[in-house]
């Protein structure tokens, strides 16, 4: 498939300044075309060439790529370069350091809850530290294929017992440090992790959270699994006598021990475990439409070369730069673009959720976003605000399910469409469905899909093929359902409009709610908007809408009449709200994404919720539901 290039669009484009990337990897719109058709007409040689810049005990040989994506032929599976052998953590540390003289080059600058208390960290002394850890691990009895749970903040230890684990063949299961005990437990229960590793405590601003309080509770409920916890104390506490004296720390000498005493002498060079590509390398649980989290798998060679080549080619990464990534790496942002992706490129990051930085502090080159489709409102501010308008943003499409960026413009390459994700990455294949799953040509609006795998795409949903089949192959069979709907424009720019079940179906008309969502926050008094849809009785289902105000903003009637009329006029009577209702807040997991499946409920008046774990503040459903009859028909 050939994307066309921009003809003129009508939507404003926008280009980075001159000069800002006068070295690109990808310089211009031919170039990226050149080499989006070397990767879908010839990609046994495209990723052939990847591969040579990495390390093999067993180089690759024989069919790249072999696929099944059609649930009519046959299970359901992907195998990249099965047969070579290489070790990920091996190729994002040793290689570095003794084969490209990067040891001394700064890996990160981590700094913590203080402006006292930070730490950097060279290639030498990450792998230095790695290598400990995975000796660690092994004198605990962990070996290639087991599965271990890590419950840390984003603090350094964190990236050395993920890396240790990928070192010795282990499986890591990273669960974000701010989900409750029974999440906690689900997960571990789920992977059948046999280890844990969690922290004393960490800060979160002047508030002191006890991790190991948390974690112990969640081993309450699974002692037959776990043989040992693992327990940083977290470096705050040292230099804040009066937070240690605060903090308990619950301890159970049969199964606890310090992270000191058990890296105490143990030695600082480890030989890796030599891994086949298919093997697995970690598992990292999605919430899923039911409720219930998916546990999904990446094996090591794909997820290797697609973090590495999406890294570079979509920041544009050079040797100088100094790279930030203000994600967790609980998510998969930060597994693919705070840890493997930036590593295997020998790049220096910034490790830390969040600071405040004076502009004059820095010389800013690219912006990225992911999570929530991004409407053109917030990418103008982003534009002008954040990047002093020189700055290309870089409006990212993927998921955890995808490993990497699949839809994202190039900063050198792509002009820029406020609210698109413009074009594929190399390798893969979009291709818009309607209800029938029939494709769609040219100017399109329908269902997001893939036709072939690229090598970062996940292998399963941990020990369960056939939820992996039902949820990510059985609509369409031959294709992979992202979940997402999608707007294709003329000249071949993808959109994002929403989940699949956001796109309604308002008497016979298939309206994206991303669409009514960006008219609503149009109005001066809308700071966000979600949409999702409520059974109706003659349209068959309509819009009920919650809008967030901006400060001092008051909900009354006529406020609910100009946000009718603002859709109306947007996008056209058809799309007219019946309910809106005011919402101080939304629903939202800890990545910024808002559960619209609890939104829906909401609409719906369905208390029965499922799991809520990943609620940054579960009190909002509590607010919503109150205010539910407020809202206007």
């Amino acid at each position: 498939m050939v994307i066309p290039g921009p003809q003129e669009p009508e939507e404003k484009t926008y280009h980075p300044s001159d000069g800002l990337f006068t070295d690109a990897h990808v310089p211009d719109f031919d170039a990226y075309l050149a080499l989006y058709k070397k990767s879908t007409e010839e990609p046994e040689e495209f990723w052939a060439d990847v591969a040579q810049e990495f390390y093999w005990k067993k180089p690759p040989s024989g069919q790249m790529l072999q696929f099944n994506f059609d649930v009519n032929k046959g299970n359901i599976y992907i195998k990249f370069m099965e047969g070579a052998k290489t070790n990920i953590c091996y190729n994002v540390l040793d290689r570095n350091v003794h084969e490209r003289n990067l040891g001394e080059k700064v890996a990160y600058y981590w700094e913590g809850n203080s402006p006292n208390h930070h730490q950097t960290i060279t290639y030498n002394q990450l792998l230095r530290n790695v290598c400990r850890c995975a000796n660690a691990l092994k004198l605990l009895g962990v070996k290639k294929g087991d599965r271990v749970a890590i419950y840390l903040p984003m603090i350094p230890e964190l990236v050395y017992t993920m890396l240790a684990c990928a070192r010795i063949g282990a499986v890591h299961s990273i669960v974000f440090a701010g989900f409750s005990s029974e999440s906690l437990c689900e997960r571990i229960m789920d992977a059948q992790c046999n280890i844990l590793v969690t922290a004393d405590g960490v800060y979160r601003g002047d508030k002191l959270i006890n991790l190991k309080k948390t974690a112990s509770e969640a081993l309450e409920r699974c002692k037959e699994s776990v043989q040992k916890c693992v327990v940083v104390k977290h470096n705050a506490f040292r230099t804040n006598s009066d937070a240690s004296n605060k903090l308990q720390t619950p301890w159970d000498e049969s199964c606890d021990i310090w992270w000191a005493d058990l890296m105490d002498g143990v030695s600082d060079e480890c030989e890796p475990e030599w891994m086949d590509s298919e093997d697995p390398l970690f598992i990292l649980y999605t919430s899923g439409s039911t409720g219930k989290p998916k546990g999904v798998v990446h094996t090591v060679t794909g997820y290797m070369l697609y973090t590495s080549l999406t890294f570079k080619y979509v920041f544009d990464y050079h040797h100088d730069d100094v790279y930030w990534c203000t994600a967790d790496i609980g998510w998969i942002t930060g597994h693919s673009y705070i840890t493997y992706g930036p590593l295997a490129n020998g790049a220096t990051s910034v490790l830390v959720r969040n600071m405040i930085l004076n502009e004059s502090d820095l010389v800013l080159r690219v912006l990225g976003t992911v999570g929530e489709p991004i409407n053109p409102e917030a990418w103008l501010w982003y534009y002008d605000v954040v990047g002093q308008q020189r700055c290309p943003v870089i409006d990212t499409f993927w998921q955890t399910e995808t490993g990497g960026h699949v839809l994202t413009p190039l900063p050198a390459a792509t002009p820029l469409k406020p609210g698109s994700a413009t074009c594929p990455f190399f390798g893969v294949q979009p291709a818009v469905l309607n209800e029938h799953g029939e494709e769609l040509e040219g100017e399109a609006e329908g269902y997001l899909v893939f036709r072939k795998p690229w090598p970062g795409i996940m292998r399963g949903v941990y020990g369960n093929q056939e939820r992996f089949e039902s949820t990510y192959f059985r609509k369409f069979p031959g294709f992979y359902v992202t979940g997402d709907g999608c707007r294709r424009d003329k000249d071949g720019y993808y959109w994002i409009t929403g989940r699949i079940d956001d796109m309604l179906n308002v008497s016979g008309h298939l309206l994206s709610t991303a669409e009514v969502e960006a008219a609503l926050t149009e109005h001066p008094s809308v700071a966000e908007a979600a949409v999702v849809s409520r059974p109706h009785a003659v349209k068959g289902e309509c819009l009920y809408c919650f809008v967030t105000l901006k400060d001092h903003k008051e909900f009354n009637r006529t406020l609910m009449e100009e946000l009718k009329r603002k859709v109306r006029e947007k996008i056209g009577p058809i799309a007219t709200p019946d309910f809106i209702q005011n919402a101080p807040g939304l629903p939202k997991t800890r990545s910024g994404k808002i559960m619209r499946r609890v939104l829906r409920q909401i609409a719906r008046n369905e208390k029965d919720l499922g799991d809520l774990s990943t609620l940054a503040d579960p009190k909002v459903v509590e607010v919503l539901f109150s205010q539910r009859w407020e809202a206007a028909a």
